[in-house]
């Protein structure tokens, strides 16, 4: 069971869950798990892989059970690194190991660049910085086109749009855009439209982690061990391509994970992954094999 604490920091009160003892009883530093816009709950199947670490999984700012009062709905890697830093100080057990997914790679990125101190080892997971990518301006247009949709015909509509982007192989070409707009409905999604705009996934409030840009010099230069990790089944999707575009800035080879994208998940957010295969690698990697 974990036990759930809030953090008071400016403009915010971030809540996080703490699996084991703190200080960790071993001494092996904390594995703190990352995402964005996916909260601690998604990582509640990997944590219960790690029952011999003290772990600890936080909601980011405005995002499940985190409130924020700094006047702001954009979500930004350069305040949730300045959140984790005073979380990471908040646990008074010095630096931590990090397993940032997706958008929360992108924080530890950032995090990393900004205060190396904090971190023993980053594993980033599929970090979607569009940026990277050789087709960076068609990435972009496809992504505009899924907010769009969102924008103009609701939750639903942006969804199927989104799903499509990220399940396709390759560069975003013209046969890409050529698609019709895809059917909520195949995807089992409400064709209707709520009225709400708020999506962090689907509205322009998390734009600045898709465009954010990497520091390599400052990176190259920092002790923390960094890992840029895709998964085997991501195939040439959006994200492993970013993914492997990171390793590649950062001089290195995409470390490969079991499953997809999510593949550290159960089935209990719909999209199973291979959480057992996926928390043996996890290990493997942070223990340096």
């Amino acid at each position: 069971m974990a036990e759930t604490k809030v953090l008071p920091v400016d403009g915010a009160e971030i809540a996080y869950d703490v699996y084991g003892p703190l200080p960790p009883a071993d001494g092996r530093p904390v594995l703190l798990m990352i995402g964005q816009p996916m909260d601690a709950s998604g990582f509640r199947a990997l944590a219960a892989r790690f029952t011999d670490r003290t772990v600890v999984a936080y909601d980011p700012r405005g995002l499940g059970r985190s409130t924020r009062s700094d006047g702001r709905t954009d979500n930004t890697p350069q305040t949730q690194a300045e959140d984790l830093h005073a979380l990471v100080a908040a646990l008074g057990s010095g630096p931590v190991d990090v397993f940032g997914s997706s958008g929360g790679a992108v924080a530890g990125l950032q995090l990393v660049t900004a205060h190396p101190e904090d971190v023993v080892t980053l594993v980033a997971h599929e970090p979607p910085i569009t940026g990277v990518l050789p087709d960076a301006a068609a990435a972009d247009r496809a992504s505009r086109g899924f907010r769009e949709a969102y924008q103009a015909k609701g939750w639903g509509h942006g969804m199927a749009g989104f799903m499509a982007l990220g399940s396709w192989q390759g560069e975003f070409t013209d046969e890409y855009f050529a698609q019709p707009a895809p059917d909520p409905a195949m995807f089992g999604m409400p064709t209707e439209d709520d009225g709400s705009r708020d999506d962090p996934l689907l509205s322009d409030r998390s734009l600045a982690v898709t465009d954010y840009v990497l520091d390599t010099d400052r990176l190259a230069s920092v002790p923390t061990r960094v890992v840029v990790a895709v998964g085997e089944e991501s195939g040439d999707t959006y994200t492993a391509r970013t993914g492997r575009a990171t390793a590649a800035a950062l001089g290195q080879e995409a470390t490969v994970f079991p499953s997809h994208h999510g593949g550290f998940l159960d089935g209990e957010f719909g999209w199973p992954g291979k959480p057992d295969e996926f928390a043996v690698r996890l290990r493997e990697v942070l223990e340096g094999a």
